[in-house]
Formats: C-alpha cells, structure tokens, sequence
C-alpha cells in the first residue's frame, strides 16, 4: 500500500475523486467529467496513479493543474474534514434524521422533515447561481450550534438565507414576527438578523440576511422588514440581477474563509 487514499466528492452532480495523504492533505483529483487527473507536485505520480486505477474511465490526461484557480488552491489546503463546501442542503437535518428518524407512523409529519424540504428545494435554487459567478454553501455551523442555512457568496455580496417551510400556506410578516397559516407567529426575523450578524463578525464583511419562503400562497408584509430581505423560493434568483459590489478576486478570497470550518469554529 502506498499510504494515499481516494475520498468521493459531489457537487452539483459532478464528481471529483480526490487523493489524500494520510495527515488528510491532497495531492491530486481526478475530475471524471473533465477525463484529467490533476497532481500537485510529480513525485507522487505513480502512486496517484496505483490508488485511482480502479476508478479511471476511458481516455484520462494525467499532469499538474492547467491554472489551478485560488478557489482550487483553498479546497487542496483543507483536511476533507474541514471543507464545508461538499455540504449538501440540509447536511445537518439529513444527519439528524439519520441518527433520529423518529417513528414510523406520526399523527402530523415529521416538522424536520418539512424544514429539509425547503432547505433542499431552496438549495438547490442558489446551487444553480454557479455559473453567473456565485458560491453557495449548506448548514454553514456557527458557534454554540446554531448554523446558517444557507450562505450565498456572489458579485452583488454575502446573503446568509434563512429557509421557511410554508407550502400552499398564508404567511404574514410583521418585523420581527412571521406568522405561516393558522399557526401562531414568531419573532423569527429576529433571528435570521442575528445569524447574518454573526456571519459577518466572523467574516469581516458584510452579510445581508434574507428569509427564503418555500411555496407559500401568498405573502403579506404588514411592515416592511427592518434589513431583511423576504423572498418566495421563486424569487431566489434575482440575486444574480442585483448590482455587483464585490470583485472575483474577492468572491474567490471570501468563498475560500467561508468554506473552511475552522473559520466558523472561533466565537465572536
């Protein structure tokens, strides 16, 4: 055995198999897609080569990083274990339910259930602002247990999404208190605040807050909310329409913080 071991990612349906040395460092990944096993550094090649061989399909360029970009550069430097990025919406409810699934027959449904639906479909929404130049990351930890569903990094800034279930239901705002149906409401926009407050002490940049609601019949802001940005699941992609504050360099230098736990672990 050569000491290296291959650890599957996923991301937005591509797969990346990267090569890790025993203290969690990587030395390389084979992107499937792109048929090319990327090495940093050729005195490993050979072995690179021995652990990804059953993996290999069909034509495969080997050789080092064409340009690795800095986005590249922050995800080889982390331990797998420290790389937020591969988080998939919901990480923390689907581990929850894993461990807990609860029992099998409920007289009312599972509410974590509903919660990972709408952080799923919310998810998946800002997943597709990849390619106009956004990051997006999933049950980002902040420190005492609490997380940020979602954390949109992109040209036009830093939104920290807050999801909400409210599927074919009534939702009333009136800062700070969300009301979704007959249920009674809650001061809920005081969190979703407090969370982009805490992003931003952590990142020293601006994190603007946003509550993403999932299906909803039909939305009514008594009083326009303080800070906050209310938005139908719908409306998501408007984002990637709002004025841009926030080079590339930046986009990739913030992403790069983000992604790593460590940064999240500290409290502020």
């Amino acid at each position: 055995m050569n000491g290296l071991r291959v650890v599957p990612t996923w991301r937005h349906g591509r797969e990346r198999l990267y090569v890790c040395l025993k203290d969690g460092r990587n030395i390389a990944w084979y992107d499937r897609e792109a048929g090319r096993v990327n090495i940093i550094g050729d005195d490993r090649r050979a072995d690179v080569l021995e652990v990804l061989e059953p993996f290999l399909t069909g034509s495969v360029t080997v050789g080092p990083p064409p340009v690795p970009t800095p986005a590249e550069l922050a995800r080889l430097s982390l331990h797998p274990d420290d790389d937020l990025a591969p988080n998939r919406p919901g990480e923390a409810l689907l581990t929850d339910l894993d461990r807990d699934p609860g029992p099998a027959r409920l007289l009312r449904p599972d509410p974590r259930r509903r919660a990972l639906e709408a952080e799923q479909a919310v998810g998946e929404l800002l997943d597709r602002l990849d390619g106009a130049g956004w990051y997006s990351l999933h049950s980002v930890p902040l420190p005492g247990g609490d997380r940020v569903h979602h954390l949109a990094i992109g040209p036009a800034g830093l939104f920290a999404v807050h999801t909400l279930y409210a599927r074919r239901q009534r939702v009333r705002v009136a800062d700070p208190e969300v009301a979704v149906g007959r249920r009674d409401p809650r001061p809920l926009l005081h969190r979703v605040r407090a969370d982009a407050d805490r992003a931003s002490r952590t990142l020293t940049a601006e994190v603007r807050p946003v509550l993403a609601l999932v299906g909803p019949a039909d939305v009514r802001l008594v009083t326009a909310p303080r800070e906050v940005r209310v938005l139908r699941d719908t409306e998501l992609a408007g984002l990637a329409r709002l004025d841009g504050v926030l080079k590339p360099a930046d986009v990739e230098a913030l992403h790069a913080m983000a992604r790593d736990r460590r940064t999240w672990a500290v409290g502020r």
